[in-house]
């Protein structure tokens, strides 16, 4: 009998699953089989790193639905622990830039993911 992997743990920071629950529920399960896919190692088809000195290590997951664009970040180097960040509907003005507010707020919420693996958390 083949045994079952070792599943890593999820930590959501900040709001990031209430976020989650408010994406159509085919998103909701295409962002949660990708989640379950770290969990056991691998890495998902649409994982991309982030860009940036700061967000070394963070990678977003893509999907889209009726045309729009949504988005799950993450960091998983932390103490074999992955911290989901953000969840967001990308509506970016740019292009295919992320909007400098979500890049402020995974950078904030990065901070408090590396202070928790440190266990250093106030």
């Amino acid at each position: 009998m083949a045994r079952r992997p070792e599943l890593k743990q999820v930590d959501w920071v900040g709001s990031a699953l209430d976020d989650l629950k408010v994406f159509p529920d085919p998103v909701q399960q295409s962002f949660g089989f990708q989640l379950y896919q770290l969990q056991i190692g691998e890495t998902p088809g649409s994982a991309k790193p982030l860009r940036g000195k700061e967000l070394a290590g963070v990678y977003e997951l893509r999907d889209s639905f009726k045309g729009d664009a949504y988005r799950t970040v993450y960091i998983a180097k932390l103490k074999d622990i992955i911290y989901v960040l953000h969840c967001f509907k990308k509506k970016s003005k740019s292009g295919i830039a992320t909007p400098r507010k979500e890049v402020d707020l995974i950078k904030n919420r990065l901070k408090l993911a590396i202070q928790d693996s440190e266990g250093t958390k106030r």
